[in-house]
């Protein structure tokens, strides 16, 4: 089985920590960052390119805007030529190969790229406000719980983030975790099929164009389509309908662009909407703002600005780093001190008021169990809490008749996680057999011996 590796936590400088450059990752033996990916991303070209689960959608899609563009070259603008002047023909057809051009660049800046993924945790934030060197007394537990939201203030309002069990972090505000890539995005809006991506941070704007770009397409090829069928109207002095059975390719463009515009062309006016308000779509359609005050809008224009004229964020991710091997997880360490195990399961057997019981052969080679509050072992080592007791059913050799309780002890000496009794306890059980087969034997040899008296005597 492939090794796990993930990005270690960093030293720390009060413990005394150092890294080992044995697994710095330089010695070529471990894995890229792309290679040892916990989330359901599609990479390409050794991690130059990230796609999500479903990046094979990518192909219809393109499918979806070269093939009725390039039938709108070949039936349409090549005739369209001729009846223009020499460079107005030239450039219907230029125009819509560059917008087509232009949009398949925009859907590979959407769908090829780090949306703004978060790099997962190797460990649990540590607990703030606590020293595992704290001695416990009794009645106090120490928090071994992180709390599950965070109080943050943004422009004077108080927004709640949440913490991410997958990612082990606290998202950041606006950040949500993709149950689709598995991963956690910031300013997650939504993720999109039709690009195989989620749609985050650094690549919104991207999205938004190859939108807005593929509804100019739908309503410049319809448009000309129509131009085309009444230039042989004029041409052929011909009703509509004849003229439209003399060009079918157009016919078929018409009703394409028109069902297709009405999609992306209302995606356009909705994340229009969307930005003049600075929301994402998965905090409209979970009515986050609604009767509540927006901290992140800041008027139409500046939030305008925000998406098309600020700068992009660089990634977070360096997918072509090396990555060092996961080491041995060690104890839990809380503020440079070590919390065992032991002390995790007394406090926790303090507060709720048991009794802890302790491995009772813990010397024993052949026996690793843990101690549990209700005596039994872990449910790991094959044994549960109604595990039946042999010494409290069949008594040793010199003690029959007499009632003999033994320690639970007796009953543990089992292999852990089988089921097959000692040999010593098979022989005592076959020993007590024999004897009553013995015993049961000679006094049906006394019983026929008494009869055969009788009947002499009677004789």
């Amino acid at each position: 089985m492939r090794d796990m590796y993930v990005v270690p936590p960093p030293p720390d400088p009060a413990g005394g920590a150092t890294v080992d450059s044995a697994v710095d990752g330089d010695d070529g033996e471990g894995l890229m960052t792309y290679q040892a990916w916990k989330g359901s991303n599609t990479f390409l070209l050794q991690g130059r390119l990230i796609f999500g689960p479903d990046a094979r959608s990518i192909l219809l899609t393109i499918f979806l805007i070269v093939v009725p563009a390039v039938v709108f070259c070949v039936f349409v603008a090549r005739k369209l030529i001729d009846d223009f002047s020499h460079h107005l023909g030239i450039s219907i057809v230029v125009f819509v190969v560059v917008l087509t051009l232009l949009d398949l660049t925009f859907l590979l800046l959407t769908s090829g790229r780090d949306p703004g993924i978060i790099p997962r945790n190797a460990h649990p934030p540590e607990l703030e406000g606590y020293e595992g060197n704290t001695p416990l007394t009794p009645g106090q537990t120490p928090p071994l719980r992180l709390p599950r939201t965070k109080d943050v203030v943004i422009n004077g309002i108080t927004v709640k983030t949440k913490y991410c069990d997958t990612c082990m972090l606290y998202r950041p505000p606006r950040c949500s975790h993709c149950s689709i890539c598995n991963n956690c995005v910031e300013r997650f809006d939504h993720h999109c099929p039709w690009v195989g991506q989620c749609i985050g941070l650094r690549n919104y704007r991207f999205f938004f164009m190859f939108v807005f770009t593929s509804t100019i397409i739908c309503l410049y090829v319809h448009a000309f389509c129509w131009v085309y069928i009444k230039r042989i109207m004029n041409s052929e002095e011909t009703s509509i309908w004849k003229a439209m059975s003399k060009t079918p390719a157009s016919i078929a463009l018409v009703i394409y662009t028109f069902i297709s515009v009405w999609f992306v062309g209302g995606l356009t006016l909705f994340h229009s909407y969307l930005i003049s308000k600075n929301q994402s779509t998965y905090e409209n359609f979970r009515y986050r703002y609604d009767g509540l005050a927006n901290p992140f809008d800041r008027g139409l224009i500046e939030n305008f600005k925000e998406i098309f004229c600020s700068s992009i964020p660089p990634s977070k991710n360096s997918f072509r780093a090396k990555v060092p091997k996961e080491p041995a997880i060690p104890p839990r360490m809380v503020a440079s001190s070590f919390v065992s195990s032991s002390m995790e399961k007394s406090a926790g057997d303090i507060e709720m008021g048991r009794k802890p019981v302790w491995d009772e052969a813990s010397g024993d080679d052949d026996y690793n169990g843990t101690a549990r509050n209700d005596g039994s072992l872990h449910e790991d080592r094959g044994l549960t809490d109604v595990s039946p007791d042999l010494s409290r059913i069949i008594p040793p050799q010199g003690m029959e008749g007499r009632s003999v309780m033994h320690s639970r002890r007796s009953s543990l000496g089992r292999k852990s996680g089988s089921w097959d009794i000692s040999p010593d306890v098979v022989a005592l059980a076959a020993g007590i057999g024999e004897s009553k087969r013995m015993a049961s034997g000679s006094g049906d040899n006394l019983t026929s011996d008494a009869q055969q008296s009788k009947r002499h005597t009677r004789l």
